[in-house]
């Protein structure tokens, strides 16, 4: 790598510029961006097993008499334990391979389809997900289906369309959201929020995620070994406490949310 080019690289994205929202339309273009940032990756990556999250403690105590259980998109980040009653769904096969190499149960699939009965899962786990979805009411209604009444679901969404930022392109984001906006379409869907929580590892400095991501463009294979060998488990090792509050606290202080909801245990399954 040539450390001149990306010091250069570093200062000119010092410079101020304001935020864009540069969304990609259609479902079947986010699919296939979503596809061509994350498979590559997957292919250079381990699985993080979910005990290494600050999310564990809050997923070991919601999953505790759980019997089936169900995340859609972790990539290679799962949450949910990796151990029978737990399916896995992704739209990558590198990361679906990768999660059955552990023993877990994953499938190929996406969030607008999934292949399971009616209120099958009391427990169902959605990180980063909605966002990436041209019909995110169609994925929401998904999700709450083959939800059983009365089951627990999770699920993180980033806030404020102002706050867009390249990286957000980058990653396969359709939008952010007006937090009473998500919230509201939640209620729709039959899910009431219980709790939350300030969530996500993405660096605060945007300049420093737009830096990570140029480098990972033009100097793919020292990124990820940085990436895998340095940072990731410097950002597990760094982790703060995950702090849960009744309801939803203040959301304009945040940039993305994770919300502990309820399926009502008197929603009519929709289609």
């Amino acid at each position: 790598m040539n450390l001149i080019k990306a010091f250069k690289k570093l200062i000119e994205l010092q410079k101020p510029v304001e935020p864009q929202f540069e969304p990609i339309a259609g479902t079947v273009a986010m699919h296939e961006a979503n596809c061509e940032f994350y498979d590559p990756l997957w292919r250079d990556c381990d699985v993080i097993r979910p005990e290494k999250f600050n999310t564990w403690p809050m997923i070991q105590e919601i999953t505790a008499q759980s019997t089936r259980r169900l995340e859609v998109g972790p990539g290679l980040r799962p949450r949910l334990p990796l151990d029978r009653g737990t399916t896995f769904v992704d739209l990558s096969v590198p990361a679906v391979e990768k999660l059955k190499a552990c023993s877990a149960d994953a499938i190929a699939g996406v969030v607008s389809s999934l292949p399971f009965a009616d209120s099958t899962f009391d427990v169902v786990c959605a990180l980063d997900i909605v966002e990436h979805e041209e019909d995110d009411r169609g994925a929401l209604s998904e999700l709450s289906r083959v939800a059983k009444p009365g089951a627990v679901f999770l699920v993180s969404v980033p806030l404020h369309p102002s706050r867009w930022q390249p990286f957000d392109t980058s990653v396969g984001h359709r939008r952010r959201y007006e937090p009473e906006e998500f919230f509201s379409m939640l209620k729709e869907h039959g899910f009431s929020i219980e709790r939350s929580a300030d969530y996500g590892m993405q660096p605060e400095h945007p300049r420093l995620v737009d830096f990570g991501m140029w480098l990972l463009e033009t100097h793919r294979k020292e990124s990820m070994w940085w990436y895998n060998k340095i940072f990731m488990p410097l950002g597990l090792m760094l982790q703060p406490k995950l702090e849960t509050r009744e309801g939803v606290g203040d959301p304009q202080i945040v940039d993305q949310i994770l919300l502990i909801c309820r399926k009502s245990v008197d929603r009519p399954v929709t289609a």
